[in-house]
């Protein structure tokens, strides 16, 4: 269990580290995404383990890969930024 944790720690920390460096200017500050980048993923390797029991090594790490980067795309902002239109026009 210690492996997986580890494993999930370090992939959601390469994932959001790629994510930071490919998107800075749609995400929020580098700290916070790198930290909800790894919390994604040992919350998502806990909950695979906790539905496939030990064992599926690639699987959790699949399925941390997975709320990770779900986590991450709630950080996401929109492109051009918000656009406002009167209510009268």
């Amino acid at each position: 269990m210690f492996f997986e944790a580890l494993g999930s720690a370090i992939l959601g920390l390469a994932l959001a580290w790629a994510a930071a460096r490919r998107l800075p200017d749609r995400l929020p500050a580098r700290h916070l995404v790198l930290s909800t980048g790894v919390a994604g993923a040992l919350f998502g390797a806990f909950l695979t383990h906790s539905a496939l029991s030990a064992g599926h090594f690639v699987l959790i790490l699949l399925g941390a890969t997975a709320v990770s980067a779900a986590s991450l795309s709630l950080l996401l902002r929109p492109k051009g930024g918000f656009r406002r239109s009167s209510a009268t026009a």
